[in-house]
């Protein structure tokens, strides 16, 4: 038992992870042009500035200070703006002294810091039906950076940070035909499902895709209806031969039912997902739900931070449903916990890290 996580499914790996002394964590940036639809997502203070939130959240992880923009993407509630989760991995890495790397998958907006590149071409609008115009581009990249880091390391753990992801992943996940409408999270106390949803269905009418005739594989998905990071993310795993922890919600959910797609013998006893206990506990969205479709072997670790008891009012926003995950905040906040830091020792190194 580790205080603050909670495992639904085996402990092999996170055993493994307890006698490592050699992980990564690897952040994967992206944006779509879905974000820039009003009210779909709460990434940022306005739905036209999501699209630095990616570069804001790796320029601040590498920099502690933020340079494509005026300031950090933190989403606006009241008089306490709500962190953006970027924060509490940087502080998580820092306590745990895991080193990372920033993976650009396709963003706008580039990142002031060094990064490695999957592939030129950003994420669009998911209407028009051609959300990812690169996508096998991206994901053969990605399985070849999958190898390389594989020999490098012990653990990979692997996180996000894309305006929108939720609703890319939905798009992907109903491509494959999975029953995923209303059970995706979202970064606001509202959960716009019908807007969603209605964003998804333009997609695949564009792409001419009807999951319920065609027989839709994941590249085709992803091009159609999802985001760079997916691909980016499904092709570390496919190409890396170590344990990985997918550090995320429902967006790691449909990264699984990419990687099933691709490869259906998949051993999913290799990854966990490791997230917060504000996606896991929305009761706007169903992140077991979508995973118990895709396979039942895959455990999710949940780690409760105990925001209740912090004295910055910030943090204590994402209690109110605001934010919940992002740039791999659960899985970072895991692996630190993991490592034998306690629950009280990493909020107060987030809560200096966001002071």
């Amino acid at each position: 038992m580790i205080d603050g996580v909670t495992t639904y499914g085996s402990t092999d790996l996170l055993e493994k992870l307890q006698g490592s002394n050699d992980s990564v964590f690897i952040l994967t940036i992206g944006t779509t042009d879905t974000s820039l639809m009003e009210g779909l997502s709460g990434a940022g203070p306005s739905a036209e500035l999501t699209i630095y939130t990616p570069a804001s959240d790796a320029e601040f992880m590498v920099l502690g200070e933020v340079r494509c923009c005026e300031a950090p993407a933190e989403t606006v509630v009241g008089d306490a703006a709500a962190p953006t989760p970027a924060r509490l991995t940087k502080a998580s890495l820092q306590l745990a002294k895991i080193p990372f790397v920033i993976i650009d998958a396709g963003s706008k907006i580039k990142p002031d810091v060094e990064y490695v590149s999957l592939g030129k071409e950003y994420g669009r609008d998911i209407r028009t039906g051609k959300g990812v115009l690169n996508p096998l581009e991206i994901f053969e990249n990605a399985k070849d950076l999958g190898g390389e880091l594989s020999r490098r390391h012990e653990i990979l753990v692997i996180g996000e940070s894309i305006a929108a992801g939720t609703t890319t992943a939905l798009g992907v996940l109903r491509a494959l035909g999975y029953d995923a409408n209303e059970k995706v999270s979202g970064s606001m106390p509202h959960n716009p499902h019908d807007m969603k949803t209605k964003v998804v269905d333009e997609g695949l009418k564009n792409a001419g895709l009807d999951p319920n005739k065609d027989d839709i594989d994941a590249i085709q998905a992803i091009g159609a209806v999802g985001d760079p990071t997916l691909p980016a993310i499904a092709g570390i795993v496919l190409g890396s031969e170590i344990p990985v922890i997918l550090a995320g919600g429902t967006q790691m959910a449909a990264v699984c039912a990419i990687i099933k797609s691709i490869q259906p013998t998949f051993d999913f006893s290799r990854i966990n997902l490791a997230t917060t206990v504000f996606v896991a506990g929305d009761e706007t969205a169903d992140l077991f739900g979508i995973l118990k479709q895709i396979d039942e072997n895959i455990t999710v670790n949940v780690v409760d931070p105990r925001f209740e008891e912090s004295e910055h009012e910030g943090l204590k926003n994402y209690l109110k449903g605001f934010v919940k995950e992002g740039a791999g905040a659960g899985g970072a906040m895991f692996t630190a916990l993991v490592l034998g830091n306690s629950v009280e020792k990493l909020r107060k190194k987030i809560e200096k890290v966001c002071k």
